[in-house]
């Protein structure tokens, strides 16, 4: 449930859309075999990059993927060249067009032979998602669902209900992102599986990013991939579904997967001409200059988070380790976070860097461009206090001057629906963050996270880029504070450029009036944690 839906379940229970069912989550049955843990097998992937593992012995190959359709062609090609394992780990994996080309090439490789395993949250599941647990009907895939909800169905009100009468238990979320294949190659970062990840959806698209990966690091993902696949908080699809799935459902949802793909056809250009040529793996496989050779650190939260924050078990967190790493910069802190609702103690650790000389800029979504007003009004609050005390904020343009670093196409650009959902780190022009933690109360509390910290220049540079070219005056505002009128508020200025000309607006840019009122009101509430 998104920000907004989770709120509103909390203050009036909507009303009544119709009825489905619920299932009661049973312990799993006794004598089940021990959990699949994949072997290291020689296989085509590992064999293209064994030379290159070899001459660079103690570093892991990173190559940044930032254009949404690159995001959905080299999972696609990937999984077409797997030859023993795929390990898929999503907040959210959407059973739309972008969804389902990835579920047919799944099913395409689990006909190989290719042992296929799935976990995803159900926190955010809408109409239609469910029909990825209709993948457990083939022998070589297995779907798991983190902590779920008892009601299985659409109806908003009974599931409204469900998440008021377990609110501790569902509002605990995992919004890690991973993909392994063959335990050679894996892919994380910010990006779910969806059309709006991918840059194909004209109503609604996010920038993001994720990191391919090759060499060590590949082994310290598939154990934290394990560790939550093993979780008593993952459950098995078998025990979710109210009725049993089988051969001839599958069969059905084959021709489903087959069948015209609406959004891809019309806005990823020359895609299919692309798969087919192989393109943005091919490049990768065979030039050595598209990786970036560097040392990596795992930072990951637990799947149970909530017990490690409180001390009742030992695990791993991944916020103080940012922490530590943002206390230690030196020169220069860049961020990019789509939700910005700091703590406390966050707050002072941006102040404090600030007073050691050190440049923070940090680039989020605007009113204009964010998907989730009730994050953008938490958000709004902390500006005024981020500004005061000496931190640039730029505010990305639903409607982009430039495509440059954006990831979208000229197609798609012409339809001013951007939003920023990456989430990255500049550590002194040293290294780099990427992965799924927003800098926001939920990532830091309630949810659960994952990302890399790679220290590397190379990358560090590749990620400035991106940032520069986002936050370029034709692309963002740069937030500031004017001269406030006596004894009044501190007033906020937003400075852009359109169309070649610079202009500055003295109250801030919205797609409508109705939407700043909105903002407005949610503002009001005291929902900062849930934020």
């Amino acid at each position: 449930m998104s920000r907004l839906a989770r709120t509103c379940c909390l203050l009036l229970a909507l009303g009544l859309l119709g009825v489905s069912g619920c299932v009661s989550l049973k312990p799993p049955a006794a004598g089940l075999p021990p959990p699949y843990q994949p072997v290291a097998k020689e296989t085509g992937l590992s064999k293209s990059f064994q030379k290159r593992l070899g001459e660079h012995a103690d570093l892991s190959g990173f190559r940044i993927v930032n254009a949404g359709l690159d995001g959905l062609l080299i999972r696609i090609e990937l999984i077409d060249r797997a030859q023993d394992s795929i390990d898929l780990q999503y907040y959210i994996f959407r059973s739309d067009d972008s969804g389902k080309r990835l579920q047919e090439a799944l099913v395409r490789a689990a006909d190989r032979g290719v042992h296929v395993r799935i976990i995803s949250d159900d926190g955010e599941t809408v109409k239609g998602d469910e029909k990825l647990l209709l993948l457990t009907a083939h022998p070589g895939i297995e779907v798991r669902m983190f902590n779920p909800f008892h009601y299985r169905g659409h109806n908003h009100f009974l599931r409204g209900m469900d998440y008021i009468f377990y609110k501790s238990r569902l509002d605990y979320r995992m919004h890690n992102k991973l993909m392994v294949v063959d335990g050679t190659v894996a892919l994380t970062g910010g990006r779910n599986i969806g059309d709006q990840y991918f840059q194909v959806d004209p109503e609604s698209q996010f920038g993001d990013d994720d990191v391919l990966a090759v060499g060590g690091v590949v082994a310290r993902l598939e154990t934290e991939f394990a560790e939550y696949w093993n979780s008593p908080i993952v459950v098995s699809a078998d025990r979710l579904m109210l009725h049993k799935v089988d051969s001839t459902k599958l069969a059905r949802y084959r021709q489903e997967l087959a069948a015209p793909h609406p959004l891809l056809e019309m806005y990823a250009t020359a895609f299919d001409q692309r798969l087919r040529a192989g393109d943005p793996l091919r490049e990768i496989l065979a030039d050595d200059s598209m990786l970036t050779w560097a040392n990596a650190t795992l930072i990951y939260d637990s799947p149970e988070k909530k017990k490690v924050r409180r001390g009742e078990r030992v695990g791993h967190l991944i916020y103080p380790q940012i922490a530590e790493r943002i206390g230690t910069t030196h020169s220069q802190l860049w961020i990019v976070t789509p939700y910005l609702v700091p703590m406390p103690s966050e707050l002072q650790l941006l102040t404090d860097e600030v007073e050691h000389n050190v440049d923070v800029r940090i680039l989020t979504n605007s009113l204009m461009s964010t998907p989730d007003v009730l994050a953008q009004a938490g958000y709004a609050r902390y500006r005024p206090t981020l500004l005061k005390d000496g931190v640039k904020l730029y505010e990305i343009r639903a409607n982009l001057g430039s495509t440059r670093g954006s990831g979208e196409t000229r197609k798609i650009a012409k339809f001013g629906t951007y939003a920023l959902h990456a989430k990255l780190f500049v550590f002194d022009h040293a290294s780099v963050f990427i992965g799924s933690l927003n800098l926001d109360q939920r990532s830091v509390r309630l949810n659960t996270e994952m990302g890399l910290i790679i220290d590397s220049e190379e990358m560090a540079s590749t990620v400035i880029a991106r940032f520069n070219a986002l936050a370029s005056p034709d692309n963002a505002y740069e937030v500031s504070l004017g001269d406030p009128p006596h004894h009044s508020a501190p007033q906020l200025i937003w400075q852009t450029r359109e169309k070649g000309e610079a202009v500055t607006y003295g109250t801030e840019p919205a797609r409508s009036r109705w939407q700043k009122l909105e903002m407005k009101f949610l503002a009001l509430l005291p929902l900062d944690p849930e934020l």
